[in-house]
């Protein structure tokens, strides 16, 4: 069902209301000054007493901070525009006071690492609830946080001009279809909740950006018959036994383990646009005695697309109960023990061992052998990862090619070494000889390699202006080896090397 735009009125308040939000500060770096180190790290921790102390001086950034992200109630006008908080819907003003009715924070633009990006915009999402402070609604709409962020990294793409149209598969508040405004043409945001589409529409025009459509369903239901250049999704991920009481819609999909990520990665490929991405987090069962690569290996096998998955993180079955019992501030409840049970259970019956998260990408080809890898990456790497995505796909692409190149012609290739890679030698001090070569990435996956004399001397010569025959016949003359074993050593360690992005198939001239 088809939500529309929001009404003209409402929507102008809110335009308003977002500028005189960043004439006031109250932006991430704003409040991330006002704050200071130790009331921010308090904060993190849902301690809002040092908060409190740093925000007392009566600003309009400090009682913007004080409404919206402290959630405590502040004299008004609040910084001037009181009235028009509470005629937007945002706020309720009762003796004297001004007190949010719902939750507005800043968003920053995904930029490259250190810093971020700048003021992107605000998004709208219910209230916060801290430890004791009451349960969470099932409808609840919750606000920015970790995995929207790690998704937002995940999105930004490499092009110079914006896609023509995306979709924002279960936006919620509207984090990625925000991100998305300047980066596609048209926007499309869906999700099963009507007061989430209701926030996210409040959060692009509080934003001042250009109104996306929206739609209301399941999946990818809400656009049958339709394709898109990029798909995003932060989904329902999490896992719950179907016997735990209440589901809250923003974290769960009511389909059962993880068939709803199942689900969307199978179908995905039938709404891109050939080259088109559709990029996701999820959460993934692993079961004893079946590999986890090999579980969610299926899942893009089937999906008939160009694949790259990457576990960032895993969690043994009571780590993973505690995690999302936390979320929904169930700690301390009379329901907590019997919950907590219940998640173990069902784990146990299903001989669930962990669960998993991380990021699927998928890139639609037309190819009968789509490349795909599955792999872990726990350490940090470059950001934003959506930037590079399509040079990891090309890159196993080029090595499956270099792989499968026949005799001579795999010889007449031209390879470069890829940007950013530096060489690091191990061994005692004033050693004539190494124990140990690394090549090693000084950006995006950050990968370290070790390498022999060969590839470490080709890593120093490929520019890709000549054919890698020559220079492997070049490298065994000056390091006094077989011609024919070196060109054998180069063919059975490039593959892996071009894969992992140290070497790049360079164009022929």
């Amino acid at each position: 069902m088809s939500r529309g735009r929001q009404d003209g009125a409402v929507s102008d308040r809110l335009r308003r209301l977002g500028a005189a939000f960043e004439h006031a500060g109250y932006t991430v770096d704003g409040v991330r000054a006002l704050l200071g180190p130790v009331a921010g790290g308090a904060l993190a921790r849902d301690e809002i007493v040092p908060a409190l102390r740093a925000t007392g001086g009566g600003s309009p950034l400090e009682a913007l901070t004080r409404l919206f992200w402290l959630q405590v109630p502040v004299v008004s006008p609040a910084g001037g525009f009181a009235d028009d908080l509470v005629a937007a819907g945002l706020a309720e003003a009762s003796g004297g006071e001004v007190r949010a009715l719902l939750r507005v924070e800043p968003l920053e633009a995904v930029a490259p690492e250190p810093g971020g990006g700048g003021h992107l915009g605000y998004v709208v999402s219910d209230l916060k609830v801290r430890p004791g402070g009451g349960a969470v609604r099932p409808d609840h709409v919750v606000g920015a946080g970790g995995a929207s962020a790690s998704l937002a990294r995940l999105l930004v793409h490499s092009y110079p001009e914006p896609v023509d149209n995306a979709l924002d598969l279960g936006t919620g508040c509207g984090v990625q279809a925000l991100h998305l405004a300047g980066r596609a043409r048209r926007v499309t945001a869906t999700d099963v909740n009507p007061r989430a589409l209701e926030l996210a529409a409040a959060s692009l025009a509080l934003s001042g950006a250009e109104d996306a459509e929206f739609v209301e369903g399941p999946l990818l239901e809400p656009v049958a018959g339709r394709r898109f250049d990029l798909i995003v999704s932060n989904p329902p991920f999490v896992i719950t036994p179907p016997d735990s009481g209440t589901r809250y819609v923003y974290r769960e999909s009511g389909l059962p383990g993880d068939e709803f990520c199942r689900r969307l990665v199978v179908a995905a490929r039938g709404h891109l646009n050939e080259g088109g991405h559709c990029r996701l987090l999820a959460n993934w069962l692993q079961v004893k005695d079946v590999p986890w690569e090999e579980r969610v290996g299926a899942w893009v096998e089937e999906s008939g697309c160009d694949a790259w998955v990457v576990r960032r993180d895993v969690q043994d079955p009571a780590e993973y109960a505690e995690l999302w019992l936390r979320d929904s501030c169930e700690v301390g409840t009379p329901e907590y023990r019997t919950r907590y049970e219940a998640w173990l259970d069902y784990f146990e019956r299903h001989g669930v061992t962990g669960v998993g998260f991380g990021w699927i990408v998928l890139r639609r080809t037309d190819s009968a052998r789509p490349v795909t890898r599955v792999e872990e990456l726990r350490h940090a790497v470059g950001q934003p990862v959506g930037a590079y995505v399509d040079q990891i796909l090309d890159g196993l692409t080029a090595a499956r090619e270099f792989s499968t190149s026949c005799g001579q012609e795999l010889f007449e290739r031209r390879l470069r070494t890829a940007a950013g890679i530096v060489q690091e030698q191990i061994g005692p001090p004033g050693a004539e000889h190494p124990e140990r070569i690394l090549l090693r990435q000084d950006e995006r996956l950050r990968r370290a390699a070790g390498v022999g004399t060969v590839e470490a001397a080709l890593a120093g010569v490929c520019d890709g202006t000549l054919p890698l025959g020559r220079l492997l016949d070049a490298i065994a003359q000056l390091t006094d080896l077989d011609s024919e074993q070196v060109r054998e050593h180069a063919r059975a360690v490039l593959p892996e090397l071009i894969a992992d992005g140290f070497f790049e198939l360079a164009p022929e001239p």
